[in-house]
């Protein structure tokens, strides 16, 4: 098995457990009012389809790399949430030394994980933000992820998410990404 694949299924089993726990938001009327309960679900999975822009500063011309993603996520409740999230290149690619002081850097399918703290600061708009780290073959980086995605609910806990976030991998080279992402709530 690929040792980046390894990896990124290591880093997904502590979420695992997470499931496990559920917990209802229940609203207390006044008599005569109706009574709405709305499940709250705190664990949130979401497949991404994306694609990773290498800026030309970087790559001599910029570069669109596509990227599958895999969001693991626990809500505390309807607003603040920590999510691990992972992206996987597809893609080998040259990163350009700069300006004659260091030599290109080939990337091989790097793996990103990132924890992010997440922020839900008005409806279906989260916010991210988070270490993390590209594993690839030849030299791994620490990274800072900004993110922001709007959650649009589709039924039944299901939502689609389009995202974009900004990676800065420390004295190396940033990136930006755009996915869109499918999820559940459990």
């Amino acid at each position: 098995m690929n040792p980046r694949i390894s990896i990124f299924l290591l880093l997904c089993i502590p979420f695992l457990g997470l499931a496990q726990h559920s917990s209802q938001e229940k609203s207390h009327p006044a008599e005569g009012v109706e009574v709405h309960h709305e499940d709250f679900k705190p664990f949130r999975v979401a497949l991404l389809l994306g694609h990773t822009l290498i800026p030309e500063e970087h790559a001599g011309e910029n570069f669109f790399i596509p990227s599958w993603g895999l969001d693991i996520e626990y809500w505390f409740n309807s607003y603040i949430g920590a999510g691990l999230h992972n992206d996987i290149e597809l893609e080998t690619y040259v990163v350009l030394g700069t300006g004659g002081e260091s030599e290109d850097l080939e990337r091989v399918s790097p793996l990103v994980a990132t924890v992010d703290l997440l922020i839900r600061p008005w409806k279906g708009l989260v916010l991210q933000v988070g270490p993390g780290i590209e594993f690839e073959k030849g030299e791994n980086f620490g990274l800072m992820r900004f993110g922001v995605e709007y959650e649009v609910e589709i039924g039944d806990h299901w939502d689609l998410c389009p995202t974009i976030f900004y990676d800065t991998r420390f004295s190396q080279y940033n990136t930006w990404s755009l996915a869109l992402g499918v999820a559940k709530r459990f």
